[in-house]
């Protein structure tokens, strides 16, 4: 019997770079629910809201950890983001971790990202006197993984006293990027680059490994603190191999995906001035001078809404993977086996009709209040769903709002005339070589 989703005729993509992209601009034609094939790996699509709640529920459907993932559980293991729904170290160390992303546990977060934001700052200002031009998705970078590495483990890794990006970073990437290529690149291509390919990631995952496992020792040997890191080492619930995995999973995760959201909205915000302009009028309101304090962050609602906005277009992941835990009906309409898997493919989902006219154009007043309440709930997922949603989420926002009302409230922001906005994608989205004019704030 032929498999009735809606199935375009098989391909395979030869822009890897780009298969999300042209499944979401496929998706008005083929949607809710479709079939695509990316060399030896083949997706089943699911962008309409209705289907979305539906596989929303922990009872009829879990977690699938797709192959990108799985081919990065040598470095990540069973961690929070790629751990199998039978293993029991997730649940674990979930239930252990959500104190950690308590609003007393912000308050104390909130005080290291500022200390971070003035390093970003500091280098800005040399930018703005020296060159006029800053390169976002490495300062971005910079911000987030001293925000991570700092507030979750105690660790700092001197990433504004560096001209190049930190041998962590260049390695951390190098890894996702070979989960990515291991599962979608050609067999042929494969066997030809596969046994340097592997060496080399080896190396950067056993690399990985050493660096965490030492921040980890340095803390066990001392006190344990109150952090991420501090409350895994205190509760003797987990064992050591699993620790560094949740310590990484976390680097890995938070870094890439925040980092992104942020350039994200720098750059609508620099595409749009008048939305830049309001913005700043919003935090200039809630504070004129000094820092911004933890509870400020929460009065800043219409940049929350930019950040929405941006996120909707963009979301950081492209989108998150359910399978059927029985054989089940999806939709009174599309059977699924038990185990098979579907992937609720954000960009499509978030530029459904529900989202109104236009839906590639930037606009924040979508988030209004009156227009969230007006659509279906499960419309937006920028951070995945159920009992596996990304558990980071406040923190992630937290950090993304207090830099990005910081930096407006500094400088003027532009878009190089020659910039057209590229998006890579991978495990993560991210803009491609974005970089901003930049001077410090007029008046």
């Amino acid at each position: 019997m032929p498999h009735p989703f809606d199935r375009e005729p098989p391909m395979t993509s030869m822009l890897q770079s780009s298969f999300m992209q042209e499944s979401t601009r496929m998706a008005r034609e083929h949607g809710p629910v479709f079939t695509r094939r990316l060399f030896n790996l083949e997706f089943t699509f699911v962008t309409g809201a209705e289907l979305v709640a539906e596989l929303a529920d922990d009872n009829r459907f879990e977690k699938h950890v797709v192959p990108a993932l799985q081919v990065v559980r040598p470095l990540i293991g069973d961690g929070l983001l790629s751990a199998h729904n039978h293993e029991p170290n997730w649940r674990t160390a979930h239930e252990l971790l959500i104190p950690a992303f308590s609003q007393a546990a912000m308050r104390h977060y909130h005080t290291l990202m500022v200390e971070v934001c003035g390093r970003l700052t500091e280098s800005w200002d040399r930018s703005a006197r020296d060159l006029g031009r800053v390169d976002v998705t490495a300062s971005m970078a910079k911000v987030t993984l001293e925000v991570i590495g700092r507030a979750g483990f105690g660790y700092s890794f001197g990433s504004f006293e560096r001209d190049t990006p930190h041998p962590f970073v260049v390695a951390l990437d190098e890894v996702l990027n070979h989960g990515q290529r291991s599962v979608t690149i050609p067999a042929i291509a494969g066997r030809f680059l596969g046994k340097h390919m592997a060496e080399r990631n080896d190396e950067n995952v056993a690399y990985l490994r050493d660096v965490v496992d030492e921040v980890i020792a340095r803390r066990t040997r001392g006190d344990h603190g109150a952090d991420l890191l501090g409350l895994m080492l205190d509760s003797d619930v987990l064992d050591p191999v699993n620790i560094r995995y949740q310590v990484l999973t976390f680097l890995a995760a938070g870094h890439e995906t925040t980092s992104a959201a942020m350039s994200f909205t720098l750059y609508y915000l620099a595409a749009h001035p008048e939305i830049a302009e309001r913005v700043r009028a919003e935090a200039d309101s809630v504070l004129a001078v000094g820092e911004l304090e933890f509870a400020d962050i929460a009065k800043l609602r219409y940049l929350r809404r930019v950040i929405d906005e941006s996120l909707r277009l963009w979301p950081t992941a492209p989108g998150y993977s359910r399978k059927a835990k029985q054989d089940t009906v999806l939709g009174g309409r599309y059977p699924m086996k038990a185990g098979e898997p579907v992937f609720v493919l954000l960009p499509a989902l978030h530029r459904e009709p529900v989202w109104g006219e236009d839906t590639d154009a930037f606009d924040p007043d979508r988030f209004l209040p009156e227009r969230v309440r007006a659509r279906p709930p499960h419309s937006f997922k920028p951070f995945g769903t159920g009992l596996r949603a990304c558990i980071g989420r406040q923190f992630a926002l937290h950090q993304t709002a207090l830099v990005i009302a910081s930096v407006l409230r500094r400088y003027d922001l532009a878009l190089p005339a020659d910039y057209r906005l590229e998006v890579a994608e991978g495990i993560t989205f991210g803009p491609v070589d974005l970089t901003l004019d930049l001077s410090a704030r007029r008046g």
